[in-house]
């Protein structure tokens, strides 16, 4: 295994980012980071509307630059020994594709329609679509959404086609299939020319397409056509088949080994999800929950099959097998908002303060963007402190943490967050800590849903920045959940798992296992429940899903007839 590398390419909200493993130790040899620029720009996107859509070229760059710029770190005899490249990305992120497997927006006529871009897994303007498929479901024998927790959300790829096909007759006219971008990179990697032969991973396919092989593949057309005559035939577009990561998808095609400098013999292995791969890069292990700290959180459980086959958890993402693991049992939950969470309470207090210094005739311009970027840097673990040390009270603010509605328990996008129990002591420290609360809690009520339905959950492993730079909210979460939680070395987790699955689809690995033995770069942070915070976090967890009741009932009430359908 000496002097073999692989490349893990890991597609994340924001950026891309691309390293270069050793799979002797597991150790990064390079990285490179690429922000994608329209979508920094805001292009194509309104979020007033929860429409959330990324240019494919924004993808496309980004891979050729990060590539190239670490086989340029690592150098040229590091290059020649690549053996194999694996890709991991958001998801559930469809694409409106041609015959030969192309997005509509790379094409002149779609190119600034962002019906005709990546969805990407936070756009919700899908919501109606999603409850028309819940409802449908109900009225067949067989209930397709059984492994997907029984609620299929406006965040997969059935809502988010049926409401393009729907909204965009140009789009409409003119797509051939719907593609996830996990799919769909390997397949342009390695050159891919029709989109009917393009490999589709159980990962996507299990979680967000309705794919189980107890329906032989996907859920029969009748089901479809008799839910939209839109859709009628279209399934015969699709896939029966599918992979695990650990297979290859083909080799570098000749157009891509020439772009980035490697041979064609590099293989491309089959994409997953991000909090997939992040979790095999995270060490995963059976009834562990692997909690992926970013955006959002993607929180993985895997388990023996023959253990938990007969089990099926309500309100969850889905349980597929070999989503993970291959030959296990992978099961997906998460929260609609996590980091996004801090950052949408750091936006709302320091944006208009940043305006203010940019417009002030008191300093001039690159002094002020020096103090913005300064007080956006410091804002949360500042303002985080100052929380920690505030004393506790069971009568404290508290807060509902559906600021982009609720992913599981139980997918519900039209539900809206709230904070209550403000009043003028109320200051920055005690919304945050109210905030911070709210993700917790919401994360021990997917715990509690695993415990409930079967599914024990015997351990916690952090992953991503949040995990990785927060102690004050990773205490609270341990206070909460009442669970020690370990959190992983590697800053990049999701990466570091699509190396191992690169390195296993070259044969350098007999099974992921193994690489992740080898490749895995161990804990080097625990965080142990406080005994004495024990009560307290319980007791205002009570409050938070009484609220969390309340909220939900009033809201579903007042939005039951006025639904918002979005482009």
């Amino acid at each position: 295994m000496s002097d073999l590398f692989v490349i893990g390419v890991d597609y994340g909200t924001d950026s891309v980012r691309s390293v270069i493993v050793d799979t002797a130790t597991g150790a990064e040899v390079s990285s490179s980071v690429y922000y994608y620029p329209r979508w920094r720009d805001g292009l194509y996107c309104d979020a007033a509307s929860s429409r959330f859509r990324q240019h494919p070229l924004d993808y496309i760059e980004g891979l050729e630059e990060t590539v190239n710029e670490c086989l340029r770190i690592a150098g040229t005899a590091v290059a020649s020994r690549v053996k194999a490249i694996s890709v991991d990305t958001t998801g559930s992120t469809p694409v409106a594709v041609d015959r030969t497997g192309t997005p509509l927006a790379l094409s002149p006529e779609f190119e600034n329609n962002p019906n005709a871009m990546f969805i990407l897994w936070k756009d919700h303007t899908s919501v109606r679509e999603a409850a028309e498929i819940n409802e449908h479901a109900l009225k067949f024998d067989i209930n397709y959404l059984d492994f997907v927790g029984g609620i299929y959300s406006s965040e997969w790829f059935w809502a988010k086609l049926l409401h393009i096909l729907r909204t965009d007759p140009a789009v409409r006219g003119s797509y051939y299939s719907w593609v996830e971008q996990c799919d769909w990179i390997p397949f342009l990697l390695t050159g891919g020319t029709d989109v009917t032969q393009l490999k589709r991973g159980v990962c996507s396919a299990g979680h967000k397409a309705l794919w189980a092989k107890e329906f032989d593949g996907l859920p029969p057309d009748s089901f479809f056509s008799s839910l939209d005559p839109l859709l009628s035939g279209y399934r015969s577009r699709l896939f029966t088949e599918t992979f695990t990561a650990d297979k290859a998808a083909g080799n570098l095609s000749i157009e891509w080994a020439e772009k980035l400098g490697l041979s064609t013999d590099v293989i491309i292995g089959i994409g997953a999800f991000d909090a997939h791969m992040g979790a095999v890069g995270g060490q995963i292990e059976p009834y562990h929950l692997s909690k992926v700290m970013g955006t959002s959180t993607c929180d993985m459980l895997v388990a023996p099959i023959d253990e938990v086959e007969h089990i099926l958890v309500e309100g969850i993402c889905g349980q597929v097998p070999g989503s993970v693991i291959p030959g296990m049992m992978g099961m997906e939950a998460g929260q609609s908002a996590f980091g996004d969470t801090y950052a949408w309470f750091r936006k709302m207090t320091t944006q208009s303060i940043g305006k203010m210094l940019r417009t002030s005739s008191h300093i001039d311009a690159g002094l002020a963007a020096i103090l913005e970027e300064e007080l956006n840097e410091r804002f949360i673990k500042e303002v985080s402190q100052q929380a920690a040390a505030l004393p506790l009270d069971e009568n404290d603010e508290l807060a509902i943490d559906w600021l982009n509605g609720r992913r599981t328990p139980d997918a519900n996008q039209l539900l809206k967050a709230t904070i209550t129990g403000l009043h003028l002591g109320t200051d920055a420290p005690r919304i945050l800590r109210s905030l911070i609360e709210a993700t917790c809690f919401g994360a021990r009520a997917i715990v509690d849903r695993f415990n409930e339905q079967g599914v024990p959950v015997k351990g916690l492993i952090g992953l991503g920045g949040v995990a990785r730079k927060s102690p004050y909210i990773m205490q609270v979460m341990s206070d909460v959940m009442q669970m020690p939680i370990r959190i992983h070395r590697s800053e990049q987790t999701c990466a570091a798992g699509a190396a191992m699955f690169a390195a296993t689809a070259a044969g350098i690995f007999g099974k992921v296992e193994d690489a992740m033995d080898i490749m895995g770069q161990g804990f080097d942070a625990e965080y142990y429940p406080d005994p004495k915070n024990a009560n307290h976090y319980e007791r205002r967890y009570q409050r938070y899903l009484e609220l969390g009741n309340y909220i939900a009932t009033y809201q579903t009430i007042n939005t039951a007839e006025t639904s918002p359908v979005n482009n």
